[in-house]
Order: C-alpha cells, then structure tokens, then sequence
C-alpha cells in the first residue's frame, strides 16, 4: 500500500466458517482521520470485518495494512489499534484508574508516561472525579467512558468501535453520541464504527460502508446514500420510516403502475439505466407533499395518522402498496381525510425489477 493518505486497507479479504463464506473477497480504504460506519443487519458481515481489522480473528485470504504496515497475521497488540467493544468488559475488582492504566502496565510502559496517558484521557471523557470509583458504583454511560478511555491511553492512530451504544437508554445513547463525535473532532484518530443503528450512522459518520452477505453494497458519503442508493436494499435499508416502493414498468421516460403513469422527467437515470422495463419507483415520505403543487399529483385517503411530535406519519395504499407520507408535527390530518398529495419524480429512485440495481 503505498497511499500516504490511507489509514486501512483492505484487499480481496475472505474469511469463512468452515463453508459459509462470511465474507467475500472485500476491498476497502479507510483514509487517515476518517469516521467511518459499518452499517447492516445482523449477520452482514459488520463485526467479523472489525474483528478482522483487529486481529481477533484469522481471515481465509486478502491481506490488510494499517499505516502501510502488512498486519494480515499479527497479533492484536502489534497492529496499532484500540478497540472498544459492545459490552464494557471492565475489571470489577479495579478502580476506573486501575482499569485506564492496567493494559499499560503489562505493555511495561513507563510509570510517568502512564500517569500523563491515564489523565489526558480522564480529562477528555470528563471522568476526572470517576478515577477512584469501582465499576459497579458507575451508570452505565460512565463505564462506556471508561471503556472508550481504555482504548485512548493506548496512544494508537486507530480506533475500532464494535456496537458500543447498544447496552445504552435511548437517551445516553444520543448523548454518547454526540460525545464521539467530538472526540473524533479534537483527536482527529481514524474511527471505524460497527453500528446496525442508522441513525448513529448517519449522524457520526463520514463515509457509510453499507453491508449484507459478507458484501459491501454501498460506500459513500450519509448524503450520497441517502438521495442516491445503489440498489433497492439500499434504499429501503437508510431512512425512517422506509421509502415507499411502487412495482411498475418503464418505457419511454414514463413509469406506469396500474392506472398511475408518473412522467420522469428531470430524473436521473444512470447511464445504463434508461432502456426500460419492468421497474420499482421509491420515494422517501418526506418528499411526498400535501396540496403543494408537485410536477406528480393524485388523491388518496388518510388510513391511520400517527402524531410523531416532530412529525406526523400518514398511511395509505398507492397502486395496492403501502405508501407513508411524513408530515409537519401540526399538519391537522385525521384518519378518513382526502388528501392530494404530490413529489417530484427528480427526487425519486428507480430500481430495475430483476437486478434491484439502480437505474
């Protein structure tokens, strides 16, 4: 590897459980001081790949560099890596003090250089006042804390976070989360997150590596994925509530589904995309409009309304499909209204039927 900005690199990575291939000849690039999210359902591949990163686990084939140094056979300790996994794994028997400098201490680091490593890290968690505390007498955001500051005083570019919010309420998870993001702003390290959560990661990433069967199916920006998905598993996989699906039939610039024909012009198509044939077309709710003039407009009726607060989410049928439309939090719909809704088809994805490639 010879890319000075390249913090990992993974090249035609293979690891399989006897004959499950678990993941398939995977290529990656991780730039230096990037925040990037390991994103898919359970079973994907995410972890394993971390593990993988790590040392944790033995890959079938491919090799994998940290800072231009060959690590596909070292041990965990020799690739320069900090690791903060799902569960806190915490010394009971320690202090937060005794558990910050613990792998220090056996690594034989200096009294001194772990006294500066333990408090440096303290003060960028703001766990000062935790240090003489055991575990059991800390909530379960704090011993994240310590976890996370376990990985920080091994001084190491590399920091690898295998679901570390999952343990967490919903509130200290959005709490934590903002807490990474700053400390990836201040330390500038390379993080790679594994996450099944989209919301943790669209918000903390900078690139997205979207995975199902051992596969990458999209890497790019949380922007990229969410307007432009590859494929229809994309799609459906990013936003909250799902995009709506209408199954249809191309021809000539015009998508008809049932008695609805949507013109789409102003749509993008990709350059193999334009010939047509049988279709899907997704739209994301929130850009479906109610009596706001849309270059596509028809009525439908309001099946169930659903007060989000910030939101309000309207159910329908579209063609025989579910169809959701998210509204403003004040929108006065009730259930049984006639609504004219409308989008514009420019903001829609189009998914070839028998490939669910993007069209």
């Amino acid at each position: 590897m010879t890319n000075d900005n390249v913090s990992v690199s993974i090249r035609n990575l293979d690891l399989a459980f006897g004959s499950i291939k678990v993941l398939k000849n995977l290529d990656l690039d991780i730039h230096k001081g990037e925040f990037l999210v390991l994103l898919g359902s359970s079973g994907c591949g995410k972890s394993t790949l971390l593990n993988c990163i790590a040392g944790l686990l033995e890959v079938s084939g491919g090799q994998i560099h940290i800072n231009g140094k060959n690590v596909t056979w070292a041990e965990p300790s020799e690739r320069g890596i900090g690791m903060v996994f799902q569960s806190y794994a915490l010394y009971p028997q320690m202090t937060v003090k005794g558990n910050l400098s613990f792998g220090l201490k056996n690594a034989r680091v200096a009294k001194d250089e772990i006294e500066k490593r333990v408090a440096r890290a303290a003060e960028i968690l703001q766990i000062e006042p935790l240090l003489d505390r055991k575990p059991g007498a800390l909530s379960g955001g704090q011993r994240q804390r310590v976890a996370i500051g376990r990985a920080l005083v091994r001084d190491v570019d590399v920091f690898l976070f295998d679901e570390p919010l999952s343990n967490l309420d919903a509130k200290l998870r959005t709490d934590l989360r903002v807490e990474l993001k700053q400390l990836h702003e201040q330390l500038k390290n390379t993080m790679i997150y594994v996450t099944h959560d989209q919301i943790e990661a669209m918000t903390l990433a900078d690139r997205i590596a979207i995975m199902k069967d051992g596969l990458i199916q999209q890497l790019d920006s949380p922007h990229g994925i969410y307007d432009k998905p590859v494929n229809k598993y994309v799609a459906d996989f990013i936003g909250s509530p799902a995009m709506n699906f209408l199954e249809g039939n191309v021809d000539g610039g015009v998508f008809t589904a049932k008695d609805l024909k949507i013109d789409l012009k102003g749509y993008e198509f990709t350059p193999a995309g334009a010939t047509g044939g049988p279709a899907w077309f997704g739209i994301r709710p929130e850009h479906v409009y109610i009596d706001k003039e849309q270059p596509v407009m028809f009525e439908v009726k309001a099946e169930i309304v659903e007060p989000m607060g910030a939101d309000t989410l309207v159910w329908t049928h579209v063609c025989g499909s579910p169809f959701r439309i998210r509204l403003d939090g004040q929108a006065k719909t009730r259930m049984g209204d006639t609504l004219t809704i409308g989008f514009d088809p420019a903001r829609a994805s189009m998914f070839d039927k028998a490939t669910e490639e993007r069209l």
